[in-house]
């Protein structure tokens, strides 16, 4: 089934657009007032999908919106769900470039699981992306991405922000993500804040930004 989600508009006739991708447990509007504290210098459109519900091994098989499973005795649990997840969004995707917006002006988005699933479709698309904002994340199997990654991809820019002080995300889990990167080529633009598992006012500043940098080099 196609994903619901929210759809917001900065300024008229939106010639870009950035699909963002909620944590676990939450929903679209979860990102819903950050996107009025963007200042962007040109008109986008803001697609905030809703995970599906499933069950959640973390959480005691309780029913939850989430990308995929987590399991804490496997840490490579959800696999097959995080490139399920990936799909439906490349869906999305394809749904803007029908509207007039080609994904070289599409930036992905994503914060904690859905930071995973935009970074597992942004490096496996045979289509480059205006760029990834990964927010207090990690990339999936990182020691192996290099197997998949696509020449397409290796331009798209990626924003890459972690807490210090993150208890759901070791810091060390988002530094061996960012090195995997940038050991296959890939531009990434690192943030850390002394936060948690979260996102701060110095943050959505550098998101804004970096937003504004990649989209005045597509337009």
């Amino acid at each position: 089934m196609p994903l619901e989600a929210i759809e917001l508009v900065r300024g008229n006739d939106p010639t870009h657009c950035v699909i963002w991708l909620h944590g676990l447990g939450a929903d679209g509007h979860d990102f819903e007032p950050v996107v009025p504290e963007l200042n962007l210098d040109l008109a986008v459109r803001f697609i905030l999908p809703h995970a599906p519900i499933r069950p959640v091994t973390l959480n005691g098989g309780m029913q939850m919106r989430a990308w995929y499973d987590i399991n804490p005795g496997d840490v490579r649990s959800g696999a097959d769900e995080i490139r399920e997840s990936a799909s439906l969004i490349h869906e999305l995707v394809e749904n803007e470039t029908a509207r007039g917006i080609p994904s070289s002006r599409i930036a992905l988005a994503g914060f904690s699981q859905g930071g995973v699933v935009a970074l597992q479709l942004a490096v496996r698309a045979e289509q480059p992306f205006a760029g990834v904002v990964a927010l207090s994340t990690y990339l999936h199997n990182h020691e192996n991405v290099g197997d998949e990654v696509s020449f397409a991809s290796v331009n798209t820019p990626i924003f890459m922000a972690h807490g210090t002080l993150d208890p759901m995300i070791p810091l060390s889990r988002a530094v061996s993500s960012r090195n995997a990167l940038e050991a296959l080529n890939y531009n990434v633009e690192w943030r850390q804040y002394d936060m948690a598992h979260q996102v701060c006012y110095d943050e959505i500043a550098d998101i804004s930004a970096f937003l504004n940098l990649i989209f005045m080099r597509k337009t």
